[in-house]
């Protein structure tokens, strides 16, 4: 790894116990409509950063809008979104870049993310611009976070991939994703802690497992636990996060649970939000 690399890894990657919480509040890049819970980036950003998160996840549009907020503190890296799905252009699973790892390095960012769907529809552009990415961020010293998952996994999209495609697809395109450069892989939670390992063992990088859809909050955190077990390294976490009525609560939560010091219960407990942590 470049100094650069190491260096920014830090501030993705809480160094003592090599772990990450990552915020993941770029669902306006992916998301066929909006999103409730997007509509003020300052609130969440400041909920997340007070809750404990090590990074967010924000288009480069967003880094410049909330430049002032977040050169006030140190404690939040930065990971600029740099692709979008382009959800209504006829064809499934179209995504695009909508930045380069030069202008994110320009805007101050620590890393930069893309969502990778590797699909019949776009497989090799896609890996053609995996492998420009992984490239740029070589050269200039950015780590990058590979959204190694299935195509809007988690948008009603009528299409049940982890029935459809399953694991072999997410070892797969995490494998894939890692080959071409990536960091850090994030991959969808495929079901057991047994089937997450196989993810984590086909590929030399650290694995986050995603978020997903709203659950109820202790069950959400049982996932965590399971998922690090399997050898995760952390959660990428959206909508747990921003569709919730105490944001900063449920970060310092997951937080605790992905640091290992609390269980479930007692992070839920600690931080007020009820044992039976039921969705918002």
């Amino acid at each position: 790894m470049s100094t650069g690399k190491a260096l920014r890894m830090r501030r993705i990657i809480e160094p003592a116990t090599q772990s990450t919480l990552m915020f993941a509040f770029s669902h306006g890049t992916s998301a066929p409509e909006v999103m409730p819970g997007l509509e003020n980036p300052v609130r969440q950003y400041e909920a997340a950063r007070e809750g404990g998160a090590d990074c967010i996840f924000i288009a480069p549009g967003l880094i410049r809008s909330l430049a002032e907020v977040a050169s006030a503190s140190r404690e939040m890296g930065v990971v600029a979104k740099i692709t979008a799905t382009a959800s209504r252009g006829g064809i499934k699973h179209q995504e695009r870049l909508i930045a380069s790892v030069e202008h994110c390095a320009e805007l101050g960012a620590d890393g930069v993310v893309a969502m990778i769907p590797f699909a019949p529809e776009n497989e090799p552009d896609v890996i053609s611009f995996t492998g420009q990415i992984g490239e740029a961020c070589e050269r200039l010293g950015m780590p990058f976070v590979a959204e190694a998952e299935f195509p809007n996994a988690y948008y009603d999209t009528g299409v049940d991939y982890a029935a459809d495609w399953g694991l072999p697809y997410l070892k797969r395109s995490a494998r894939l994703c890692a080959e071409l450069g990536a960091d850090i892989i994030k991959s969808n939670w495929p079901g057991s802690g047994e089937q997450f390992a196989e993810i984590v063992d086909s590929v030399s990088v650290p694995v986050v497992v995603a978020g997903g859809s709203r659950e109820s909050d202790l069950e959400f955190l049982r996932r965590i636990v399971e998922a690090r077990a399997a050898g995760a390294l952390g959660a990428s976490v959206g909508r747990t996060i921003f569709q919730h009525d105490r944001p900063a609560a449920i970060v310092a939560a997951i937080s605790q649970v992905v640091r290992g010091t609390a269980s479930p219960e007692d992070a839920l407990e600690a931080n007020d939000l009820g044992k039976a942590g039921a969705v918002a």
